[in-house]
């Protein structure tokens, strides 16, 4: 347990690390690395995750889809395993439960876990597995917590993940879309919203709306109206500039993923229409930020966030 001037961290050992704002007193998130259902596809993941204000973003296994926790990173379709959870898409099938195509995303420790006051980093190495158990991928991932500002009633969050293949063939990362199904590409950094967030309000940066669904854009903004309040939260989803480069995995800018029904979900995907093909021995490398607001942002206002805190 460590405790600082500014940013707090606890660390329950084997279960999560909790980030609390002194001032307010609010726990801004959990990290969670404990594994939970096998049949969810295992994987550390963050929740809840709470504006400045206390006010709950993120949801837990709801009803619809157990295997959706918070923000998390996913891998739908993987060489022909589901990390994601639940049930695999089959072209011409449909959805259906297929235990030996679930996978996992596993903890294997921390490097660092700290807080300066001002920003929270927490280093971890995951290792990657499909249902029967072998090495396919080691990731070494970054979360660090900052610029956190009561003024405006905002923080960010920034995410970076390096995949390493350790198969002696290629990793191909793929999503429903690229198995047949159309406008399901998700896969990569997801994160679902609470029940309360359905039908909110989905903002790029030149038009709105579900629309937006396997479009282009350096950021996606979502905003929505909490239950038993009158307030509102805007969550801010945008992906480095260096994500769109031509690697060795060749060239996948993002296209983003996101609905505002049944249910509020937003996704940067890494393979919306087509497959990434990752080469053994070669990392793929993804950084994403996540703005955590208080109220309803206008483009404009976000805009100017997002200059204001350049990558």
């Amino acid at each position: 347990m460590t405790f600082h001037d500014g940013l707090r961290v606890v660390h329950a050992h084997g279960d999560r690390i909790t980030v609390t704002e002194p001032t307010t007193g609010v726990e801004l998130v959990s990290y969670v690395y404990r594994p939970e259902a096998a049949w969810e596809a295992p994987k550390p993941y963050l929740h809840p995750i709470r504006t400045l204000a206390g006010d709950v973003v993120t949801d837990f296994r709801p009803n619809d889809h157990r295997w959706h926790k918070g923000l998390q990173l996913t891998a739908s379709h993987l060489s022909g395993q589901n990390l994601w959870g639940g049930n695999s898409y089959v072209h011409g099938e449909g959805y259906l439960p297929i235990p030996e195509r679930v996978g996992s995303m596993a903890h294997a420790g921390f490097d660092v876990v700290e807080s300066d006051g001002e920003r929270v980093v927490i280093a971890e190495r995951l290792t990657w597995h499909p249902y029967t158990g072998e090495l396919w991928a080691d990731e070494e991932r970054r979360i660090e917590i900052h610029d956190v500002d009561t003024e405006s009633g905002s923080w960010a969050l920034t995410w970076t993940s390096a995949i390493t293949n350790r198969r002696d063939e290629p990793l191909l990362f793929g999503s429903p879309t690229t198995a047949g199904r159309e406008m399901a590409g998700y896969t990569g950094l997801f994160w679902r919203g609470p029940r309360a967030f359905r039908d909110g309000r989905i903002i790029g940066p030149d038009s709105e709306g579900p629309e937006l669904m396997g479009e282009q854009a350096p950021w996606l903004a979502y905003a929505g109206e909490h239950d038993g309040t009158d307030g509102h939260a805007t969550l801010v989803f945008a992906h480095a500039p260096e994500n769109d480069h031509t690697g060795a995995e060749g060239a996948h800018p993002a296209h983003w993923f996101v609905r505002n029904e049944p249910f509020a979900a937003v996704a940067p995907s890494w393979a919306f229409y087509e497959e990434l093909e990752l080469a053994p021995g070669e990392t793929l490398t993804r950084r994403y930020r996540v703005v955590v607001a208080d109220g309803s942002w206008e483009r404009e206002e976000i805009a100017k966030y997002l200059e204001a805190h350049p990558w």
